[in-house]
């Protein structure tokens, strides 16, 4: 639903997530490493504290996502696209993703966000089916949306999904409230209160004026798998050289 050109569009939102997920990912592809090499001393404070800032900066990167996740669901003229779009990054980042948080080439302990992100899609699209199959039997449905969440919480669990059960319901939850943007935000605040401060994310949302703004249909997609590429490297370099200096 398009809403008044007050406030920010859906492309600033995503910088917004991309810039703080890149913040939260220098913290832990980089300086967490670093830190616990040697220690350090970084802009004039302790490498721990600087680390734990920077993590903390990223905590609102997510929720974002979470939000533009169920934004895009309702805006897409072709949801099963958008799932095998979803899919396909799902194995495109998990090499990245397992060198930059695992350094290795294939690790099935932990999985990268977009398994979270469409696992939620796919339960949103599942949810929608019944919503226009059972429309005249509300309380069968409701039963079979909750089975269907339980369900894919417990995939994003024992897949070990970044986020995992939690995004899962974040994401189920924004889209329950999706018609109603304060209240949405409001609980979505309300799914991510056990990461503070997570649910600082939902006030830019709140400033989102419905409108899509600049062109950036697969900047987040390359993004993603390529910033986790050049941190591990830069990692890497980083932890070699000081090897060296020893």
């Amino acid at each position: 639903m398009e809403r008044s050109g007050f406030g920010i569009s859906g492309s600033t939102l995503k910088l917004i997530a991309i810039i703080t997920m890149l913040i939260d990912h220098i913290g832990a592809v980089v300086v967490l490493p670093l830190v616990s090499f040697r220690g350090a001393v970084v802009a004039g404070m302790d490498g721990w504290e600087f680390y734990w800032l920077l993590r903390n900066i990223g905590r609102v990167s997510f929720p974002i996502f979470c939000f533009l996740l169920v934004e895009g669901f309702q805006r897409t003229g072709d949801v099963r696209k958008y799932l095998m779009r979803m899919g396909a990054f799902v194995l495109i980042s998990e090499i990245p993703f397992d060198l930059a948080f695992r350094s290795s080439l294939v690790d099935l302990q932990y999985q990268n966000v977009f398994f979270t992100l469409c696992i939620g899609l796919f339960a949103m699209y599942l949810f929608d089916r019944l919503n226009t199959r059972l429309s005249r039997n509300r309380i069968f449905c409701f039963s079979l949306q909750i089975l269907i969440g339980l369900g894919a919480m417990l995939l994003a669990e024992v897949l070990h999904t970044d986020y995992g059960a939690y995004g899962v319901l974040s994401i189920l939850i924004l889209y329950t409230f999706r018609s109603q943007r304060v209240l949405q935000a409001a609980a979505g605040a309300l799914s991510f209160a056990w990461e503070l401060p997570a649910p600082l994310g939902f006030l830019p949302v709140l400033l989102y004026n419905g409108k899509r703004g600049f062109g950036m249909k697969y900047f987040f997609y390359a993004f993603y798998p390529l910033h986790l590429l050049v941190l591990h490297i830069v990692a890497e370099s980083m932890l070699k050289h000081l090897w060296l200096q020893m």
